[in-house]
């Protein structure tokens, strides 16, 4: 099942002995586009500490309860690395938290999951290509849909909009579409594109550059909050 991100956001976050807390934010990979973590604001319980939670913990997706519940307890997690989350997450800061939590690494062809899904998917097409300014030794692979939302969308012949939203598959947990509102050009159309689209991503100056012109978006499907379904936007892809 295809979910908004902007749903989930807020949502508890459950563990097997109580609740750790609420959503804040979701980190993604950005050479395959597919959430790693969830981010979990845990509120008094932990002082206001943000945790880092792997989706290789999660048990179930509950939208009923509007809870993510995690094979975790809450112990587990007031003992875990105190990764700051205001700051970009790196691979040693993963390094650390799996192994205290003994998470299979995926970047080492570690996979494996909950719910008999492996959430570490290979991408299905050629991956985006990072904006050269922004490669650097130090960089980060890890980013925040909350950050990445707001992004300008260029096309090959002019700005379209920007990011207003991530729709991901529950069982992959892959970024399959970006809902881009195109603002001023198509007044109050919001539509799907797809992660393929992304020819480059330059971070420094939050912009996503695509590799079709503005019409090939324009003819995109169109995204109805009130369709819970989404009614399969692959099919105009």
């Amino acid at each position: 099942m295809q979910h908004r991100i902007s749903t989930m956001i807020g949502n508890v976050i459950r563990a097997t002995d109580g609740d750790l807390g609420k959503v804040n934010e979701f980190y993604f990979d950005d050479a395959v586009w597919t959430i790693r973590y969830m981010v979990a604001e845990t509120g008094s319980w932990l002082l206001g500490r943000k945790v880092l939670i792997s989706l290789v913990a999660l048990k179930k997706l509950d939208q009923q309860a509007h809870a993510l519940l995690v094979n975790l307890s809450c112990a587990q997690v007031r003992n875990s690395p105190d990764i700051d989350t205001e700051k970009p997450v790196y691979r040693q800061h993963e390094e650390e938290i799996h192994k205290y939590y003994e998470w299979p690494m995926y970047w080492q062809g570690g996979y494996g999951g909950t719910l008999g899904i492996t959430p570490y998917p290979l991408f299905e097409s050629s991956p985006p290509v990072e904006s050269p300014d922004s490669k650097r030794s130090d960089d980060p692979h890890l980013r925040s849909t909350r950050h990445v939302t707001g992004y300008h969308i260029h096309a090959t012949d002019g700005e379209i909009g920007h990011v207003e939203d991530f729709i991901v598959d529950d069982e992959t947990w892959a970024i399959r579409f970006l809902i881009v509102d195109t603002g001023n050009w198509l007044p109050g159309k919001k539509v799907f594109i797809v992660p393929s689209w992304i020819k480059k991503v330059n971070w420094a100056d939050s912009s996503i550059y695509l590799d079709h012109p503005r019409d090939k978006v324009k003819n995109s499907p169109e995204f109805d909050s009130s369709d819970p379904i989404f009614r399969n936007p692959e099919s105009h892809q």
